[in-house]
């Protein structure tokens, strides 16, 4: 599709309904089917490209629509620059295309071709003597090797996604996502369970037995490489001292529990996870030094009772992997293993974040029904299945990035 060929749009967004009474409604429905036919007017769309009143508004609509088109490229030229470590070569200062080709073992024509991609993406930078350095997001990534390590676990999603509409149909049959992270099984299992279908029950048991160490490692690497870019944000927003034991339930491999230790010294340490996972858990704990504070407990928490004795439980990127009812028998068994006054921390991203709400409904939306289990969810349903789960006094704790990660505190009543 050629530019000149998208629609523009040079009035405002209409404001949400909510607020309007009938009549209004009825109203705005009218208003915005005499505005959208006319945004798709061909005619309509040429002449807001040349007025000076709409004319800023019409190209940068324009523009919007085929960064929609090209997303997938733009995604391909990034995961081309980590594949071939090309932020790491230039970090040490910038450097010549023809020099760049030889270190990328590519033709020098199609590196130029790569270089320039990158620098539009504004990834790197175009210096005027023809050599190219890091620009900000490129530079940003050599300090974030888990979002290298993500760019690159992407390759399975853009698989799954190869037809979209057969996966929203639910016909694209075992997804490459769902063999990555074994896990999602045994929650579909938990899911239909809770539903009365004995077969989904049974997948759901064979989907755990067959968690083993190697089954594990990938993603377990995975997230723990990735937990660094959210750990220190949730750490900032909740006072982990006043806590005298946490739990991290569906803690991995410890990363986040490694994470929390130097900034509680005299917090005791708890993880449940899966027993394949619990395992490579103490093992890293033991390496890290804190073997002595950390207490790693192996089971499903679909399944089986969770350690009590904690004052604080911890979910960390773990309730949005799961469907409304084995999210909520997970929060009621957390409920039921805290005392009294105990409280909970929710920290993941959520749909709905101001400024960010692509990232919740379009990223992980389509993500999570690739892998098979979970939906993204909005705060405010986050609270309800947390009420609704027993708990009370909850709140939100604001943290710095909240497109990356946001934190709801409850407590036991």
């Amino acid at each position: 599709m050629g530019a000149g060929a998208a629609p523009a749009s040079p009035l405002p967004p209409a404001r949400p309904a909510r607020w309007l009474g009938p009549w209004r409604e009825r109203w705005l429905a009218r208003w915005l089917s005499w505005r959208n036919a006319r945004i798709a007017s061909p005619a309509f769309q040429r002449w807001a490209a040349g007025f000076p009143l709409t004319r800023r508004v019409a190209r940068t609509e324009t523009r919007a629509l085929f960064d929609l088109c090209a997303g997938f490229v733009y995604a391909q030229v990034l995961f081309a620059c980590v594949q071939l470590d090309l932020f790491r070569i230039l970090a040490a200062g910038p450097q010549e295309s023809d020099a760049l080709a030889r270190r990328l073992g590519l033709p020098p024509e199609r590196a130029l071709v790569l270089l320039r991609a990158a620098a539009s993406l504004r990834l790197l930078r175009a210096l005027p003597d023809g050599r190219f350095a890091l620009a900000d997001l490129g530079a940003a990534l050599i300090g974030n090797p888990g979002v290298a390590r993500m760019i690159e676990h992407h390759a399975l999603l853009y698989a799954d996604l190869a037809d979209p509409v057969a996966l929203l149909r639910g016909q694209g049959g075992t997804t490459q996502l769902a063999g990555y992270w074994p896990y999602a099984a045994e929650s579909a299992g938990a899911a239909a369970e809770s539903a009365g279908a004995a077969a989904g029950c049974a997948a759901g048991q064979a989907g755990e037995g067959a968690l083993a160490p190697e089954a594990v490692a990938p993603y377990g690497g995975l997230m723990a490489a990735s937990q660094a870019l959210i750990a220190e944000d949730v750490l900032e927003a909740y006072p982990f001292r006043r806590h005298r034991q946490l739990l991290d339930v569906g803690g991995g491999e410890g990363a986040f529990l490694a994470a929390v230790a130097p900034h509680a010294p005299g917090l005791r340490l708890g993880l449940f996870d899966l027993p394949a996972v619990a395992g490579r858990a103490a093992e890293r704990l033991e390496e890290a030094g804190l073997g002595h504070r950390a207490a790693c407990h192996g089971g499903s928490f679909h399944r089986d009772p969770l350690p009590r004795g904690a004052d604080l439980a911890t979910l960390v990127r773990v309730l949005h992997d799961h469907d409304d009812g084995p999210a909520l028998a997970l929060l009621r068994r957390i409920h039921d293993a805290l005392p009294p006054g105990g409280t909970l921390l929710v920290a993941e991203p959520m749909a709905g974040t101001p400024g960010a709400e692509p990232v919740g409904d379009a990223y992980f939306g389509l993500y999570l029904l690739a892998m098979g289990s979970g939906r993204p969810r909005r705060a405010d349903e986050i609270r309800a299945l947390l009420r609704e789960a027993g708990f009370g006094r909850i709140a939100e704790r604001r943290t710095r990035r909240p497109l990356l990660v946001r934190v709801i505190q409850a407590r036991r009543a």
